[in-house]
């Protein structure tokens, strides 16, 4: 997994998909709130004036020069829940997002939210 220190340093750099499309640009990082490992990011994606937040996991993703490549499709994570740009993720709306990529969700041993924003 890509640790958040690295992660954190291409915030604003381009996201593309498994075969190097891209896809918008890489806004924040969401960490698994038990691990404190790097999960999720936001993608910035849309028209300039109906811009949105996709959310994408980061499983088997690579850094390179300039990009983050996700090993997911461009329709699928333009496809994914979103939030506006200035959003916050709900608690109650996470498992959709894990549902989308087929993910099992599973919340806290609390109860609590699995993802945080970074």
């Amino acid at each position: 997994m890509i640790r958040i220190a690295d992660i954190r340093e291409w915030r604003d750099h381009d996201v593309v998909d498994q075969d190097g499309k891209k896809i918008g640009v890489l806004e924040s990082v969401y960490v698994d709130t038990a691990s404190d490992e790097p999960w999720f990011v936001t993608v910035t994606i849309g028209l300039p004036t109906r811009r949105r937040l996709a959310f994408a996991p980061l499983t088997d993703a690579v850094v390179g020069p300039g990009y983050v490549r996700l090993a997911h499709s461009r329709a699928l994570v333009k496809d994914a829940p979103s939030i506006d740009t200035d959003g916050v993720l709900a608690a109650e709306e996470e498992p959709v997002v894990f549902a989308h990529y087929e993910m099992e969700y599973v919340p806290g041993a609390g109860g609590e939210r699995r993802l945080a924003r970074r």
